[in-house]
């Protein structure tokens, strides 16, 4: 065989579980279908739960010291603070919300899988095409123009291959899609307001705009729109929205970065198709509202180590896969719950309902247990 483990997609997932089988012992590929990487930034929050288990390859450490760490989240309402979130209570080891951008993470990540095998990552290579004759897993895989191609055989192949998966429908796996009338612009400015390290959720009667603290003084800022932005959306209309709605005016010559997306969720029916499994947003794609999507597919990944492992080891694992493909699936479903809870809170509404939802938000950030209860499930405890 080639190696034990290919994985398609050298994404933040996909990476992530090459170091951990790694050290493992075990010999991995990743082939990733990009040459070089992209810069912006993406995803930008990791939970508790996944910092713990990036801290399983030693990389947390590392993201922590450049990240901003994100420990409050302020609710605001016509200039008005209405209610704070307290990250101080979910963990021990991560007391807050890391905000690092998703290159950097990669990075990090990449380099600590380089220094484990030089070798493992093979980028310009896209996986086209799997073979499961029971015993071993093949792929082709077609690197540069498409001019050239090769083969690869291992005992399992991982897809990480992100949320348009080609290889989800090759293995010809079913999926679940939804789509939600929520649409956004975001951006990332120089940050010119006096939050500081708080992650900011501004609830306004035309919708939406929440705001985060990234490294190097940035900030960023994301705005429910009422339909899909048009192609010539640009910084300037951003900062227009966010002044109208916020009164904050970010400096539109500071952008760094510009995006615009509408929502929808992709739950794939199963997870595992012979000697292949499906993880990170190949197998669930979840609203980036509430940033769960990276940090779903990190635990996928984390759960998924000891059963690799031990089918390595040639023991039976025809249960725990089972079992994992249902807590897992589970997991999404949570996900995709809490993903709808966020989007709906911050939807627009009139004056009235509006000052009613505020009230009771305010009143239940004032009940401490309710707060950190709201704390647990924000951050995926």
């Amino acid at each position: 065989m080639d190696a034990e483990v290919v994985i398609a997609g050298a994404g933040p997932v996909g990476l992530y579980l090459a170091a951990a089988l790694l050290q493992e012992g075990v010999s991995v590929k990743v082939f990733e279908q990009r040459q070089t990487r992209n810069r912006h930034t993406r995803a930008i929050g990791i939970h508790p739960p996944a910092l713990q288990a990036l801290a399983g390859v030693g990389v947390a450490d590392s993201m922590v010291q450049e990240g901003i760490r994100i420990s409050t989240g302020v609710a605001v309402s016509g200039g008005r603070t209405v209610g704070t979130m307290e990250f101080g209570a979910v963990s021990r080891d991560f007391p807050f919300v890391l905000a690092l951008p998703q290159f950097r993470t990669e990075q990090l990540l990449e380099e600590r899988v380089t220094a484990l095998d030089p070798g493992a990552v093979i980028r310009g290579a896209n996986v086209t095409t799997v073979r499961d004759d029971g015993g071993t897993v093949s792929v082709e895989v077609e690197s540069g123009s498409g001019a050239t191609h090769r083969s690869a055989t291992a005992a399992l192949l991982v897809v990480a291959d992100g949320a348009r998966s080609r290889l989800r429908g090759a293995l010809q796996v079913p999926v679940a899609s939804t789509t939600y009338p929520d649409h956004y612009l975001m951006g990332d400015f120089d940050d010119g307001t006096h939050y500081g390290h708080k992650a900011v959720l501004f609830l306004e009667p035309e919708g939406i705009v929440e705001s985060f603290p990234l490294p190097g003084g940035v900030r960023r800022w994301v705005v429910r729109l009422g339909q899909p932005a048009g192609p010539a959306a640009g910084p300037q209309e951003l900062v227009e929205l966010v002044r109208r709605r916020t009164g904050f005016l970010p400096d539109a010559a500071s952008n760094s970065m510009l995006s615009a997306f509408s929502v929808r969720s992709t739950i794939a029916r199963r997870t595992v198709a012979g000697r292949s499994v499906l993880v990170g947003d190949a197998a669930h794609e979840i609203s980036p509202i509430g940033g769960q999507g990276m940090n779903l597919g990190w635990l996928d990944a984390r759960e998924l180590l000891p059963v690799v492992c031990a089918a390595l080891a040639g023991e039976p694992t025809g249960r725990q896969l089972r079992d994992f493909e249902k807590r897992r699936r589970k997991a999404a479903v949570l996900a995709r719950r809490q993903a709808e809870v966020n989007m709906m809170l911050g939807r627009p509404l009139p004056s009235q309902l509006l000052g009613i939802r505020t009230a009771a938000i305010g009143a239940a950030a004032g009940i401490p247990a309710v707060n950190r209860w709201v704390a647990r499930r924000f951050t995926m405890h």
